[in-house]
């Protein structure tokens, strides 16, 4: 499955670029997902999703598996697992960023593969939901990561919050421990992430009005085969 989307940053695309490569930084932005360890290139955590009174978590990990900073152009590769199902869900995403006057626009091509509960919304309710749950992540970014960027007036300040991820990484490593901080450096550590349990995203919350009823549609069709199954059982016993 192939969905296309498209948004805009108010920064420049350097500064862009270096934001949104930075996944430790994003990780709070994303509806539902929460960061729990960094190794190496590789990025771990889960995402929870509830579909109606069922709420469904993914443990997972996003890498990449590209980068091209002169074209602006990078690529990830993220797979996850239902923790308690057969879901699987796996992903091959590939953002370009290109300038829009003063700021960024940032088109994603992502290629979809699911299985499980989700599956069942079909290819049009998942385009919509992610269409709206990337507008989520913009506002969030926006409203946090870049807000506070523009709000540093110092030169200390800006240097750390533009320079990208290995400055954002140096940085980290200084609140460590001397010797934890030494391991970070290792291709082989693992790093834990402290951070709050998120709450789930409501996919009917999310697609609502006709979205959640075109949702609905295979849970209904679901619900009215096993009723009809339990009759015909039931009229057989007798």
């Amino acid at each position: 499955m192939e969905l296309n989307n498209e948004f805009e940053v108010a920064v420049p695309v350097e500064r862009a670029w270096a934001v949104l490569t930075d996944l430790e930084r994003l990780a709070p932005c994303l509806p539902g997902a929460q960061l729990r360890e960094v190794e190496g290139d590789e990025y771990r955590g889960a995402v929870k999703i509830k579909v109606g009174p069922i709420t469904t978590s993914y443990d997972g990990a996003i890498r990449f598996i590209e980068r091209d900073e002169p074209a602006h152009r990078m690529v990830l590769k993220a797979e996850g697992r239902e923790t308690r199902g057969q879901g699987n869900v796996s992903a091959v995403i590939t953002a370009t960023m290109s300038p829009l006057g003063e700021g960024t626009s940032v088109v994603v091509a992502t290629d979809l593969t699911i299985s499980g509960k989700v599956a069942q919304f079909g290819r049009g309710v998942l385009a919509d939901v992610s269409a709206k749950l990337l507008d989520q992540f913009v506002a969030n970014l926006e409203s946090t990561v870049l807000a506070k960027e523009d709000g540093n007036s110092s030169e200390d300040a800006d240097s750390a919050a533009f320079d990208g991820p290995g400055a954002q990484a140096s940085s980290r490593e200084s609140d460590l421990g001397s010797e934890e901080a030494h391991s970070v450096g290792s291709p082989s550590t693992i790093r834990q992430i402290h951070s709050a349990p998120v709450e789930p995203v409501d996919l009917f919350e999310v697609a609502g009005g006709s979205v959640a009823r075109r949702a609905m549609k295979p849970l209904l069709i679901a619900g009215a085969a096993v009723v009809v199954a339990l009759r015909f059982v039931r009229r057989r016993r007798k």
